[in-house]
């Protein structure tokens, strides 16, 4: 009877097992030989290079950058430049034309607003006379401004030379 028994339970776990196995294999047979390989990216891009983003459709809608403070104007005053004593002129316009004038130094820039926020608008100054680079004294730089009620203040960051430069004023309008 134990023998019987036995041979009943042995083929139970049999049947149990092979109905455990038959479905983990099952998903290998729809590939004969196994499963496919990928194809290899085409060339020039490098296999490790995370997926693209996906597109926006048509019916998204990016938010729009904020506003930032009204800053536009002529504005006059002086800039005090880090690890200096003495402070130089400068004026800025912003508005149809975003330029900056250094009269102590003999230098114009243009301006492209790149961002703002709330309290801050953010400029790129590109020199177009007196570069510093090209004998003159104004290196290209970044200016951040910030208005306080009938004032100006303002935040220029820039490098010459291998130098970190930063300078700061407050303006008033024209």
């Amino acid at each position: 009877m134990l023998k019987v028994a036995m041979q009943v339970g042995t083929a139970a776990l049999i049947v149990g097992v092979g109905a455990w196995i038959a479905p983990s294999t099952a998903q290998f047979q729809q590939f004969p030989g196994g499963p496919p390989e990928f194809p290899a990216p085409p060339s020039g891009e490098p296999e490790d290079q995370p997926p693209a983003a996906p597109k926006a459709t048509p019916k998204q809608k990016k938010a729009g950058p904020p506003a930032g403070p009204n800053v536009a104007g002529n504005w006059a005053g002086q800039l005090t430049q880090v690890g200096s004593t003495a402070p130089y002129k400068f004026e800025i316009t912003i508005g149809g034309r975003l330029e900056t004038k250094y009269p102590d130094l003999g230098c114009t820039g243009k301006l492209t607003r790149i961002g703002s926020s709330r309290s801050y608008v953010f400029f790129i100054e590109i020199i177009t006379q007196g570069q510093a680079d090209k004998g003159g004294r104004c290196p290209d730089g970044t200016i951040t401004v910030a208005r306080q009620g009938d004032k100006l203040a303002l935040g220029w960051f820039g490098s010459i030379q291998g130098e970190t430069v930063v300078a700061y004023g407050t303006l008033s309008k024209k």
